[in-house]
């Protein structure tokens, strides 16, 4: 069933398990939906080579009319096949992905590019000291976040399928199997792929939050907790071999987490949510913790007659209340037997173990994670110290490094809400207690009486006093913030994102609410539990930060409260919202301006500055390769400091497999550790005239850009009929609804829909609309030298070469005789001709400008991979459109059966697995 475009000898295995795979899957269709169906989903599959390929034009109005022509049920086995295949194609891909990686760390080859030996390299070689990177480190904060932004289109329950199938696979790859071994494997991937196909691909029910709190903690099982203190581990030995002494490091890196603090548009995270969330999370690391001093437990079996032991392990060894006889000489395990009983006493206390388990009589709880790791630490430090430091390098390392990194809650939580709410919560708060009409009030004033009240020691909040539902949900959010620090500690909840914030004072109404529950305060001493964040988003936010930012800091009192935070500050930058409402040339020059800017206000206040960038999957929401979109940043944007967010379809994409996983996280340190030592060349990037050529290219395109979305009324109605839109928001594909009110604007539409709706008719527009036209203006403007200029600037600045090659990466994916079918659904047809016209001529100008300025003579010319990857997937995925056109043609014309609408859904979720990052 597999067809692929001629690759080299090294890709030669991933042909191989692309033909098993598809060989698998049509075996499996053709005894489900028997030979006649296969037949013509082969046939279709053939055709749409026939014309990606070959440029058959007959081929694709031989393939328009068999589409046309399917039965429902061959329309369902076809859509499901070819999404299957996708499925299967990205398991393959990133298997050979793991295998190249694989094969040349076994040939002693160079360490690859974005690998953490890699960055140390080239640390080394540019004569930064390890002296200096431990340094960065002791004050480093790393953090990739996950989101539940709602663009996973797949179940877990297939994602879980697929991980087994990706196991079977690389046992293929990696051992040798004797003939009984390779049938059995033959017919575990039967069983997998058959169950697939048996098992409805599309939720049939909508996700709560729990259930996505239960997905995301799913990743910190399979990769988190046992990747992450590999990757400090590997750090710490290459530092002490290069110093020539023992380097331990502190905790620079976690992984944080949204999933159920984030209230902003999300009506079910409620105050029951977030504490269950921070339970759940808590439940994982003990669960974790007790099976791994378990299995400690088991390997050291040292025999106190055959080796010494410190008078530590005997202590904890003589706490144990499990005294067996069996093990009377077998210190190192009754010692872990006592921590391992004391984890289950801790987690028993907490209330947050699953297993059913009861600890002895007598086990103490640990008091904080930190007792745990200095337990585990006398363990580790009697085996170096008698003979067995090899024993100590393992698991155990691992172990302390887990408890150190992950604690008791697993994963800080952040909460976040918008600003509007904060401000009718503290309009409420004055009002009944009979202050000023705060809602009155300029932003002078406010700022005024928010100060006031944080230096005040009463509160504003009465039990005797009756508010509206939302107040009420919003202090008992707060108090619920208050309670897991008392349960799990400060680290289970230490951010509050402020969404939309365009004021001072929006920042200070924050302070003021988490002051009602005792998180904040100046008097009598200031307190400040909570990393307060304000997130820029849109266009004139991000224009407007500097002065905000700057203004913050000239109030002595947020001072004091960051002084207890160690003069740190961080603040959120929105991707998404800001390229929908300014485009994406736009948006990523106006955050790059607003780091530059913040970078200098963060400076002259003596505050160290951490940006949290709330990227999205695909390029039109900041998608694209971290390793590089790091390195893109401004010098001293990053000096140790980065929160990243995953959102959707990428984080099963980046972390379900280990492995990968691994790799993921290997490539944010070795980024930030190269943009946080910028060389000379980094240093002198941001030139006056590159900054001048940006801000032209960028106002031409904004007013392309805004001129289209906003300013043509039509629009709309195009969008509104020639993308899935609707049918998307009928996908159980999240929690969160998908607008923020009733309304038929863009302004009210979220950024994941809009973005998702365009990458599903092909034309990707987010990514790249406005490019084209500013290039061609300026290139009228300054002659033949505008493509030297450009293709300099695109050569030495990491900003635009980023920028453009990830817009190349979209325009690839594109397809505009795709995208003429999804017009042909607007009723109106002159309102089509006119809006997809000029899309069509923005789009071919786009492509000529990319290829122009990178010299590339076909999109994807410096990437063969992806080039190929994505040609192997065309006869798959261009029929999955023309159907998804036919099926929503037909559901808009009135046959609004749930078989139709189940068929489009299938469709959506085939197209967004052959994209991969399309949300």
């Amino acid at each position: 069933m597999a067809l692929y475009d001629n690759a080299s000898a090294k890709d030669l295995p991933l042909e191989q398990d692309l033909a098993l795979l598809a060989q698998l899957l049509a075996d499996t269709i053709r005894t489900e939906a028997g030979p006649e169906t296969l037949g013509k989903i082969e046939a279709v599959r053939d055709l749409a080579a026939r014309f990606v390929w070959e440029g058959d034009v007959t081929a694709a109005d031989e393939l328009s009319n068999m589409l046309a022509t399917l039965s429902h049920d061959d329309t369902v086995a076809l859509a499901r096949a070819f999404s299957y295949f996708s499925h299967l194609s990205n398991i393959a891909e990133d298997l050979h992905h793991n295998r190249r990686r694989r094969y040349h760390r076994m040939q002693g080859s160079q360490p690859q590019r974005g690998s953490l030996a890699h960055a140390l390299d080239n640390l080394r070689e540019r004569g930064v000291a390890p002296a200096a990177i431990r340094e960065l480190l002791g004050h480093a904060l790393i953090a990739p976040v996950l989101t539940a932004h709602p663009t996973e289109v797949q179940r877990k329950t297939l994602l879980d399928y697929e991980h087994t199938l990706a196991r079977a696979l690389t046992m293929r790859d990696r051992m040798t199997l004797t003939p009984d071994e390779l049938d059995d494997n033959d017919k575990a991937l039967q069983r997998v792929i058959l169950t697939l196909w048996q098992t409805r691909e599309i939720r049939a029910f909508k996700l709560s939050v729990n259930d996505e709190i239960e997905n995301g903690l799913s990743y910190f099982r399979s990769t988190f907790l046992k990747q992450l203190p590999r990757i400090y581990h590997e750090l710490e030995d290459n530092l002490s071999a290069q110093m020539g002494e023992k380097v331990e490091l502190p905790t620079f890196m976690h992984v944080g987490c949204w999933i159920g603090g984030d209230r902003d548009g999300n009506p079910f995270v409620t105050p029951d949510v977030t504490l269950h969330a921070a339970a759940r999370q808590a439940a994982v690391a003990f669960d974790f913790y007790f099976a791994e001093a378990t299995k400690l437990e088991d390997e050291l079996s040292l025999s106190s007659r055959l080796v010494a032991v410190s008078e530590d392990v005997h202590r904890l060894a003589g706490f144990s209340p499990d005294q067996p006889v069996s093990r009377a000489e077998e210190p190192y395990r009754r010692a872990m037997a006592g921590i391992r009983q004391r984890i289950l006493a801790t987690a028993h206390k907490l209330g947050k173990f699953r297993g059913g388990i009861l600890p002895f009589a007598g086990a103490e709880a640990y008091a904080n994670a930190a007792e745990l790791a200095h337990d585990l630490r006398m363990v580790a430090d009697s085996l170096a110290a008698h003979g067995s430091a090899i024993l100590a390098s393992g698991r155990l390392r691992r172990l302390i490094r887990a408890v150190e990194v992950f604690g008791f809650h697993l994963a800080p939580l952040d909460m976040r809400q918008h600003s509007g709410v904060h401000e009718r919560v503290v309009a409420e708060l004055f009002a009944k207690a009979g202050l000023e009409d705060y809602l009155s009030l300029d932003e002078s004033a406010r700022r005024k009486v928010l100060l006031r009240e944080l230096g005040s020691a009463r509160l504003l909040c009465t039990p005797f006093v009756e508010y509206s539902e939302e107040t009420a949900k919003e202090l008992a959010i707060v108090r619920t913030a208050a309670q897991i620090h008392e349960q799990y500690g400060a680290a289970a909840l230490p951010n509050y994102i402020i969404s939309n914030a365009q004021s001072v004072s929006d920042l200070l109404e924050v302070a003021v609410i988490l002051k009602e529950v005792g998180l904040v305060a100046l008097s009598p001493e200031p307190r400040a539990a909570v990393n307060i964040i304000p997130l820029f988003e849109t266009i004139p936010d991000l224009r407007g930060c500097e002065t905000i930012v700057r203004e913050l800091f000239a109030l002595p009192q947020w001072m004091k409260l960051l002084a207890v935070r160690g003069m740190v500050q961080e603040i959120m930058l929105g991707y998404s919202d800001s390229n929908k409402d300014g485009g994406y040339l736009t948006s990523n020059w106006e955050l790059y301006k607003a780091e530059i800017k913040l970078v200098d206000v963060f400076k002259q206040a003596g505050v160290r500055m951490r940006l949290f960038h709330g990227r999205g999957g695909s390029v039109g929401r900041g998608g694209g390769p971290s390793f590089d979109a790091i390195l893109a940043q401004p010098a001293g944007a990053v000096d140790g400091q980065i929160r990243i967010t995953e959102q959707g379809e990428v984080i099963a994409a980046k972390y379900a497999d280990a492995e990968i996983g691994r790799r993921n996280l290997e490539t944010i340190v070795a980024a930030t550790l190269a943009a946080s030592f910028p060389g000379r060349r980094e240093l002198d990037d941001d030139t006056v005239e590159r900054q001048a050529l940006m801000e032209k290219l960028s106002g031409i395109a904004y007013r392309e850009y805004r001129d289209l979305v906003y300013a043509t009324p039509e629009f709309i109605t195009y969008f509104r009929e020639a993308t899935p839109i609707s049918e998307i928001a009928k996908l159980n594909i999240g929690s969160r609804p998908s607008a923020r009110r009733a309304s038929n604007s863009i302004a009210d539409l979220r950024a994941i829909p809009w973005v998702f709706s365009w990458a599903q008719s092909r034309l990707m527009l987010p990514g790249w609309y406005g490019f084209g036209t500013a290039i061609e203006t300026y290139c009228a403007e300054r002659g033949e030298a505008a493509i030297t200029e450009l293709a300099d600037l695109y050569r030495h600045w990491p900003f635009f070469r980023t920028a453009l090659s990830n817009m190349e990466m979209v325009l690839a994916k594109s397809d505009i005789h795709v995208a003429s079918r999804y017009a042909g659904l607007v009723k109106d047809q002159g309102v089509s001709e006119r809006i997809f016209g000029r899309i069509h001529a923005e789009w071919r100008r786009a492509i000529n400008a990319v290829l122009a300025i990178t010299g590339h003579k076909e999109l994807l010319g410096d990437n063969p991979l992806l080039a190929r990857s994505l040609k192997n997937r065309l006869p798959y995925l261009d029929p999955l459109n023309h159907l998804q056109v036919d099926l929503m043609r037909r559901f808009r014309e009135g046959d609004e059966s749930e078989d139709v609408l189940y068929a489009i859904h299938l469709t959506i979720n085939g197209i967004a697995a052959g994209l991969r990052n399309s949300g």
